[in-house]
């Protein structure tokens, strides 16, 4: 049983999961790192925790399966015995394409991580963490983006479509667990300089659109995990149901 915060973090192999790993064990947080394929690169960023002093764990499992969030959260009961904070984070994007080419395998893959995975993961957080279930209360922050605002057109709506999930689950859960110590606050990160555009395709792109952002470069996923990491804070006490845009102004 561990005496720390212990923080979840699916997806954090790459990208703004593994900054959000790395910056919240900065900040004292003991890190489960999920992966669901890339064991190396999800034992890098915890070697990075240990040599930095901090704790850190790995697990594999596709939150897009009932399977693979069943192993995470057993592996968290096991090592740590306790959860305190979900970074709701994984998720995929996939070959730039317009809606009446979908093929229903696309939108399933899609929606069964990026929408029912998250759901699932932050049922699961809840029954450890909110006070209605003997918890001590905790935090989720769900991984948005501002597709979610801006549609995704001509290059993947149904993505823009399941992250407008995503800022519905943040508002509506929110207000289910505000009153059993729990916060649920959302990230909206734009054009961030990440792997993820490589896997749909376009692994030039958070630099191509860089004329289309107000402040004329992509972000870092260092940025983001700022941002994450302060809504994760007790700076964020009385912050609950808010969704923040990570976007250079777009």
């Amino acid at each position: 049983m561990s005496d720390g915060r212990v923080l979840l973090v699916t997806g954090g192999s790459r990208g703004i999961g593994a900054a959000v790993c790395r910056k919240a064990a900065s900040q004292g947080w003991q890190v489960m790192i999920n992966y669901v394929s890339n064991e190396a690169a999800a034992q890098a960023v915890a070697n990075e925790i240990a040599t930095a002093g901090g704790i850190a764990k790995i697990v594999q499992g596709d939150t897009g399966t009932e399977e693979g969030i069943a192993a995470i959260f057993a592996a968290v009961d096991r090592e740590f015995g306790r959860l305190d904070g979900l970074f709701n984070n994984a998720g995929v994007v996939d070959l730039k394409a317009r809606l009446d080419s979908f093929s229903r395998e696309r939108l399933e893959r899609m929606f069964n991580i990026n929408v029912i995975g998250a759901i699932r993961c932050a049922g699961e957080a809840v029954k450890r963490m909110s006070t209605a279930h003997g918890g001590r209360g905790g935090v989720i922050v769900n991984n948005s983006s501002m597709a979610a605002l801006l549609g995704g057109p001509n290059f993947y709506v149904d993505y823009a479509a399941s992250k407008g999930a995503i800022d519905t689950l943040t508002i509506g859960l929110s207000k289910e667990v505000a009153a059993e110590g729990i916060r649920v606050n959302a990230v909206r990160p734009g054009i961030i300089d990440t792997e993820i555009h490589a896997s749909g395709g376009t692994p030039d792109r958070a630099h191509a659109a860089a004329r289309d952002i107000p402040m004329q470069r992509p972000g870092l996923a260092d940025e983001v995990a700022d941002a994450v990491t302060y809504l994760l804070s007790n700076q964020a006490s009385y912050i609950t149901g808010a969704i923040l845009n990570v976007s250079g102004g777009r």
